[in-house]
């Protein structure tokens, strides 16, 4: 499990999340996000192409990051969700809460 940051061309904060957000690792994105946040970055993109599944604590970690950023005057996006996640996120209903674009590429030219 691994996260990669890297900084769009266009100004957006990509945080990639390789493998499983659970939670043994949700503190370590959610330390990503507040670094950015802290340096002034309001363009927020996670990008979960290579993830296979979130578990509750990875859920719970994404609402209150969702939170902190528009708390901050940021904007934060979920892209890359493959077939489950993006069922898991209608079943909880979080695809209300999040702005969920199909891959990073359409996400970054979102902003």
């Amino acid at each position: 499990m691994s996260f990669t940051v890297r900084k769009d061309p266009r100004g957006v904060v990509v945080i990639g999340v390789d493998g499983q957000l659970i939670v043994g690792n949700r503190h370590e994105l959610k330390q990503k996000v507040l670094e950015a946040l802290e340096r002034g970055e309001r363009k927020l993109l996670v990008d979960f192409s290579n993830t296979g599944y979130i578990d509750s604590s990875g859920l719970g970690a994404l609402v209150s990051l969702s939170k902190k950023i528009r708390e901050s005057g940021g904007e934060l996006k979920l892209a890359g969700l493959n077939e489950d996640l993006k069922t898991l996120f209608e079943l909880t209903k979080l695809d209300t809460l999040f702005t969920i674009v199909e891959s990073p590429e359409e996400a970054v030219a979102s902003f």
